[in-house]
């Protein structure tokens, strides 16, 4: 699940902090780098729970509401137990998985019920809501479809959601956005025919991935003097003092990657790093890392040190 991007941006993440931390320790450092990963693993598996929890919180309600001195009618009954019967979610709750993740991690959404109620709420005031119980189209992909849509009008952007995740662990809060991607993925691979057996997306896609994570962040730390100089080189115009501390860690990141991993084309790396400068350094970044890094690039080339495309 965890996929390049994700450990790109953690990377960077934690050699800023390893730079703002006067008592640098590079085995701690890259320790946190992994562990941060793993909570993002942590949150892909939480959000699935959430699925359940819904799932869950609609079945108590349809009891107390049973229970009421006037219940609900038979027709209102049938009305909403499509929704607690939904067979996509069923398979979910029966995951192996998933079930091992909840008991080890214990982690489950108990204590954010207020959240639940809300999120439950929006999503049965919905036309999508009731267009799904309205349909005779009973079936297991119209089921599986039906969480795809209602994931992403009310799990994927979510204030509310995101307030309540930040609360529980500040790792997730730059992680949501990529782990919504893998949920949905997960939920369109789902198979009825999988059972509860059905394999959730794995920590890291294999091996390769995990040893790219622990590779270029030693790459980068070890051969910041370097990469530092090299940047300072293509920042003449500037004061290399008053450059952006992230701009410049993305910058060395970067170089770490694109000097490091022959097999990874110039052109990807550079459009990883310039998006992440756009979305989490100054206004301007996205372009001066760019710039900077492309003149890089050429410089590495006429030299000779740089001999991929």
């Amino acid at each position: 699940m965890i996929n390049r991007v994700l450990i790109r941006l953690k990377i960077i993440q934690i050699a800023f902090a390893y730079y703002q931390n006067g008592n640098k320790n590079l085995d701690s450092a890259e320790k946190e780098l992994f562990f941060s990963l793993s909570k993002a693993y942590d949150l892909y598996n939480y959000l699935l729970v959430l699925i359940i929890t819904l799932k869950n919180y609609a079945k108590k309600r349809m009891e107390v509401a049973r229970s009421k001195i006037v219940p609900l009618s038979e027709e209102e009954q049938k009305f909403h137990i499509k929704f607690i019967e939904n067979k996509f979610v069923k398979q979910l709750e029966s995951n192996v998985q998933l079930a091992e993740f909840v008991i080890t991690q214990k982690k489950n959404w108990d204590n954010e019920m207020t959240f639940i109620k809300e999120l439950y709420e929006s999503i049965i005031d919905s036309d999508m809501y009731k267009a799904y119980l309205s349909d005779s189209d009973s079936s297991y992909e119209s089921d599986k479809h039906f969480w795809r849509k209602i994931y992403k009008q009310f799990i994927f952007n979510n204030e509310s959601l995101d307030q309540v995740l930040e609360e529980q662990s500040l790792y997730w809060n730059d992680d949501k956005e990529i782990v919504d991607t893998f949920v949905l993925k997960t939920i369109k691979r789902f198979d009825e025919t999988q059972g509860s057996e059905q394999p959730l997306l794995p920590e890291f896609k294999d091996e390769e991935d995990k040893e790219f994570a622990g590779r270029l962040f030693r790459r980068t730390i070890q051969n910041e003097e370097y990469y530092r100089y090299l940047i300072s080189e293509n920042t003449k115009n500037w004061d290399f003092e008053r450059v952006a501390i992230m701009d410049v860690i993305i910058m060395q990141c970067a170089i770490a990657e694109i000097l490091s991993f022959p097999n990874i084309p110039i052109s990807v790396s550079l459009n990883e790093y310039v998006e992440i400068a756009k979305l989490y350094s100054t206004l301007k970044s996205g372009a001066f890392v760019n710039g900077t890094l492309d003149g890089i690039v050429r410089k590495l080339k006429k030299e000779g040190k740089l001999n991929k495309n």
